[in-house]
């Protein structure tokens, strides 16, 4: 094995591979830091680019977009309260409150390490134990998948601990709003009112973009205060990262805990990292002594959420390199430019083309270091982004969501979608309706329907299988437990 890396580094270390993945990393993270951009987005734009170059310089480059745009998704969801991927949904809940009380510069750091440390720990997985883990996720059929989705649904109730009838509502109101277009499976459509633009619904990135940044616009505008700016550039002057040591010493736990949910939830097909980086925040806040500093900007916050959902890039590619399956949109991307050059990944990689295999761990190993070295050169800038006059920022803002959402499917549609549902997130704010509940029951929402109509008819209409498979009961007894433990709490507090 030693020898085999020995020389995977070797090839890597050559300047055009470097350049590559450096340019590649680069890129990635534009892409994941501007809203309504995205990872998939800047693979698919420079996929052409590869098919000129050999397997080794093609890989270089799109695995360097690959970790660079997971990790630049939290620039945009710490200084503009936006996530620029769906992965760092969770890092706006704390990120966002620690830059507003002017520490900016130490969410960003603890975010950037967190990625680090996490996809680190992530190729860790994927090197040594990937065929066992992907073991574990062939298992997984429609039953299995339905009692992961109702257990991630659970979810709302936990973050709505301030007020779980309102956190209900709003969790609710966003499963009824993702029924909105096709119904899974048949196709048929539901609540379209006869309006053509609403047949595949509203876009995830359009809706995120309303109800975190948006929302906050009108908000702004509706406060008439300077707080944003008065807050933020106070603390502009910070060493290094931004924190102590004893303070990431702290978060040796969480870390371990959210790199091992990044990773089993990364190698499940077609769930990826804005489920694992949620459920890493919500397992982080029910495990810890201090719940209620979670959403004020606290360090934990931000920790689980960047290492798993930058976790889940490893374990993405575990089925993909095991079996021949991509984890998600990205991944089956790589697939593509895997087979175009030659290659089908699989158990057959492994054995006939094992060097290939360790260019790619050598690849990531590589891209993870680029990643943290170019964000702490550009750590300050980020911070000094928000130092702009407000009639400035949020005009600049405002740009970027009208941009980023005309950029998702080139309609206008999705510009008026930004504005529909920043309209609504700006009442529920206004109303003290948390809006971690409603994304969190419009991403798993239409998940858990389409499983369940799925096992539906596997089964012909029995739900027996869903109690009779393991792990599917292990799943619906947890999402039980889950419900009556935040009950009891709630009940006691």
């Amino acid at each position: 094995m030693l020898h085999l890396f020995l020389s995977a580094f070797s090839t890597v270390l050559h300047p055009s591979i470097l350049f590559l993945v450096l340019l590649g990393v680069g890129i990635g993270i534009f892409f994941g830091a501007i809203p309504g951009l995205s990872t998939t987005m800047a693979i698919a734009l420079c996929l052409p680019l590869t098919f000129s170059m050999n397997t080794n310089m093609g890989i270089s480059l799109l695995l360097g977009l690959y970790i660079g745009g997971f990790s630049g998704g939290l620039v945009a969801a710490i200084l503009l309260n936006v996530p620029g991927t769906a992965a760092s949904i969770a890092t706006t809940i704390d990120g966002y409150p620690m830059a507003k009380k002017g520490y900016a510069g130490k969410a960003l750091g603890l975010g950037i390490c967190s990625s680090f440390v996490g996809g680190m720990l992530s190729i860790c997985a994927l090197i040594f134990i990937s065929p066992a883990l992907a073991k574990i996720a062939i298992r997984f059929g429609s039953f299995e998948y339905f009692s992961l989705m109702l257990f991630a649904l659970t979810m709302i109730i936990t973050m709505s601990s301030k007020n779980i009838i309102r956190g209900i509502i709003s969790g609710f109101l966003g499963i009824l709003l993702a029924m909105i277009g096709g119904a899974p499976i048949d196709g048929i459509p539901r609540l379209t009112f006869g309006i053509t633009s609403l047949s595949n619904g509203f876009n995830l990135v359009a809706v995120l973009i309303g109800i975190f940044a948006v929302s906050e616009l009108f908000l702004y505008v509706d406060e008439k205060s300077e707080h944003l700016v008065k807050k933020i550039v106070k603390k502009l002057s910070f060493k290094g990262f931004g924190f102590s040591f004893k303070e990431w010493k702290q978060e040796t736990g969480n870390i371990f805990r959210s790199s091992a949910i990044g990773v089993l939830i990364g190698i499940l097909p077609g769930i990826g990292g804005a489920l694992a980086s949620m459920m890493s925040y919500d397992i982080a806040r029910r495990s810890s002594k201090t719940p209620e500093i979670f959403g004020t900007g606290c360090n934990q916050g931000i920790v689980a959420s960047e290492t798993a959902n930058n976790a889940a890039i490893g374990g993405a590619m575990i089925p993909l390199l095991s079996l021949g399956i991509p984890g998600d949109a990205v991944t089956a991307l790589l697939l593509g430019a895997m087979t175009m050059q030659g290659l089908t990944p699989g158990p057959l990689l492994f054995r006939n083309n094992t060097s290939l295999i360790y260019l790619i761990f050598a690849i990531l190993i590589t891209a993870n270091i680029f990643m943290i070295v170019v964000e702490f050169f550009a750590i300050r800038g980020f911070v000094h982004v928000l130092s702009l006059p407000k009639h400035i920022l949020l005009p600049f803002i405002s740009l970027l969501c009208i941009i980023g959402a005309y950029g998702l499917n080139y309609r206008i549609f999705d510009v008026f979608t930004i504005f529909l549902f920043g309209i609504l997130g700006f009442f529920m704010k206004k109303w003290h309706f948390s809006t971690q509940p409603f994304i969190i029951g419009y991403i798993i929402g239409p998940l858990a329907e389409l499983y369940l109509r799925r096992g539906l008819s596997y089964s012909d209409n029995s739900l027996i299988p869903f109690f009779t498979s393991p792990i599917s009961l292990f799943f619906i007894l947890a999402s039980i437990a889950s419900i009556i433990f935040v009950m009891l709490k709630h009940k006691k507090a």
